[in-house]
């Protein structure tokens, strides 16, 4: 299943997409965050799922303190509106390690590769 990782810088992207291909999955992480081509992790990727990191200015600010700044950020997120629009799910990296993020996230791919193998209910 192939699998994209958007947000903005520092919330996590490079972290759990090395995660999730240690768990087997086809995943990479877009730098749709530093594109105007809003479709680019569309485009680029085709993916079957895409997951979109929060992050909150504070928790991108404690991430990056070499950065000093969080001015970046509203024109990140407005660069990756249409990536969290489509996302299959957004997950919040705030208060949270990478390895609660990878787990929600493996516990999300589980769900749906579940639903998948289920198919739909018959009629």
């Amino acid at each position: 299943m192939k699998v994209a990782v958007v947000g903005v810088c520092a919330s996590g992207k490079s972290t759990l997409a090395r995660g999730l291909r240690r768990a087997g999955y086809d995943a990479v992480d877009v730098a749709q965050e530093h594109s105007d081509v809003p479709y680019m992790w569309q485009a680029i990727t085709k993916p079957a799922v895409l997951i979109y990191l929060d992050a909150s200015d504070e928790t991108v600010a404690q991430r990056s303190p070499q950065r000093g700044t969080v001015r970046f950020l509203p024109a990140q997120r407005a660069r990756l509106a249409h990536a969290r629009a489509h996302a299959t799910a957004i997950i919040s990296v705030d208060r949270r390690n990478a390895d609660h993020v990878l787990e929600i996230a493996l516990r999300l791919l589980a769900d749906l590769r579940h639903a998948h193998l289920e198919g739909p209910p018959e009629s």
